[in-house]
């Protein structure tokens, strides 16, 4: 635990500085993740990249271990640390959109909620995450996973240029062209590289208004809606989007009282083009069954991306493994059935998305981002509020992983590969790639000061 002292002076520095004393602090420390729970001895809220290269002085002068905060999640914890200086650059909430040439350029704090009203003032959007809080940096960094990714790509796909301050202080613009090695890392090589300030990302043409909506359908009905779900999506144009979900039925007015607290298979369906062209295709999926609970309609882009935002709420606790899968045989889709069954906190989800699309026409090699072409992945998401039955849930998680194992390709993206997954993350890239970005970190962080992410260390 850190000592009650005043945040220091750092010169140079225009934002705001807090320490343990300070009465923001408890706030500032905190991770979304309360899993975690790190006290740094300092939180410097960089306002622009002079503020990140102060702060990035003050602890290489200081030798503080350094961690880097955008605007939002950091579910893995690595948005704080124990005594050193968080660089946070949550206020950095830049906008500049040309909606002639569908491009935009954000600052670093802010979520995808935030970055999603404002590119919908223009009727354009870039993939981000399916939860509306998502900073967009940690995403873009480490994933691109969203919604939007079979139509347009992963966020990381999407991404332009990136505006760098390095571990030595230096401020860099990385795109294409201009040091193109280093823009090729941030494509989906985390954070490993230096602190991102600005993104510039290329947007698609994407509602206001979508056909879009979630099922609610019992648990009874899994094994045929999974197995329709799965047939019905690897048929359905690039348009379709969704997912499918084991979850509890949530306590809400929408569903029925009978119904709440149980187990239920959770569908959410959207259309990313005409509304009245959506509802003609998903019709077979809309009317399946008898659903519990039927709510799609047309509804702004907006409140599609904020669908998800009730189940994993600010101050729970998580631990998540996350799985490719080249199929989805009936044997998998029994196995998940089944392991869900004996879940250890109800806010527990188990969601398989369909994949494909422009997702298998990506160009592997011109990022670090690596998607095997794979027609589906899931996210096992153990949720809890507080701290009792921790170690009861994260070994469920590791169960529920190691049970689907002979179906899945083993890998992840950054993201959503936990510190305690050892070697895995070199083989989610595989060697060639691992190897480039090692020789990146050599050449833009080889003391690794950016050591708190899913890291690659240097070579030395």
């Amino acid at each position: 635990m850190t000592t009650t002292r005043p945040a220091p002076r750092i010169p140079g520095f225009q934002g705001e500085l807090i320490g343990p004393a300070d009465a923001g602090y408890e706030t500032a420390r905190r991770c979304f993740n309360r899993d975690h729970d790190q006290h740094p001895s300092l939180v410097a809220r960089c306002t622009s990249p002079q503020d990140v290269r102060a702060a990035l002085r003050y602890a290489r002068e200081n030798s503080l271990g350094v961690s880097v905060r955008g605007g939002g999640h950091a579910t893995a914890g690595f948005a704080s640390c124990e005594g050193g200086i968080v660089v946070d650059t949550g206020p950095m909430k830049r906008v500049e959109i040309d909606t002639e040439a569908r491009t935009g350029r954000f600052g670093a704090g802010l979520t995808w909620g935030e970055l999603d009203a404002a590119t919908q003032e223009s009727g354009l959007a870039v993939t981000g995450g399916r939860v509306s809080d998502t900073g967009v940096a940690g995403l873009t960094l480490g994933s691109g996973s969203g919604w939007l990714e079979r139509m347009y790509g992963p966020s990381a796909w999407n991404m332009l240029s990136a505006e760098v301050v390095t571990a030595d202080g230096r401020i860099l613009h990385a795109d294409e062209t201009e040091h193109a090695d280093l823009f090729w890392g941030l494509r989906g090589g985390g954070g490993n590289f230096g602190v991102v300030t600005e993104f510039g990302f290329r947007l698609h043409p994407v509602g206001p208004l979508l056909y879009a909506g979630m099922l609610l359908h019992p648990r009874s009905a899994a094994g045929p809606l999974t197995r329709f779900y799965r047939d019905f999506l690897e048929q359905a144009p690039d348009e379709v989007t969704g997912a499918v979900a084991l979850i509890t039925a949530p306590p809400e007015d929408f569903v029925p009282e009978e119904a709440r607290g149980k187990p239920a298979v959770g569908v959410i369906v959207a259309y990313i083009g005409d509304p009245a062209r959506g509802e003609e295709i998903l019709k077979p999926l809309v009317e399946w069954g008898e659903p519990l609970v039927r709510m799609v309609q047309p509804m702004p882009y907006t409140a599609v991306q904020r669908m998800l935002d009730d189940g994993t709420p600010t101050g729970v606790s998580e631990y998540f493994k996350i799985d490719y899968l080249p199929e989805l045989p009936d044997e998998a889709l029994d196995t998940a059935i089944a392991q869900a069954e004996s879940v250890t906190a109800p806010m527990t989800q188990v969601i398989f998305c369909p994949l494909g699309g422009e997702m298998d026409r990506l160009d592997a090699g011109a990022m670090a981002l690596a998607t095997p072409p794979v027609k589906w992945v899931y996210f096992c998401l153990t949720v809890w509020w507080g701290h009792e039955g921790r170690e009861r849930h994260i070994d469920w998680a590791r169960g529920f992983h190691t049970a689907m194992r002979p179906w899945t390709t083993g890998t992840s993206v950054p993201n959503f590969i936990c510190p305690d997954e050892g070697a895995r993350l070199r083989a989610s890239f595989g060697p060639e790639k691992y190897a480039r970005l090692v020789a990146l970190k050599d050449r833009y962080d080889p003391g690794n000061v950016f050591a708190l992410n899913q890291n690659i260390p240097p070579s030395g």
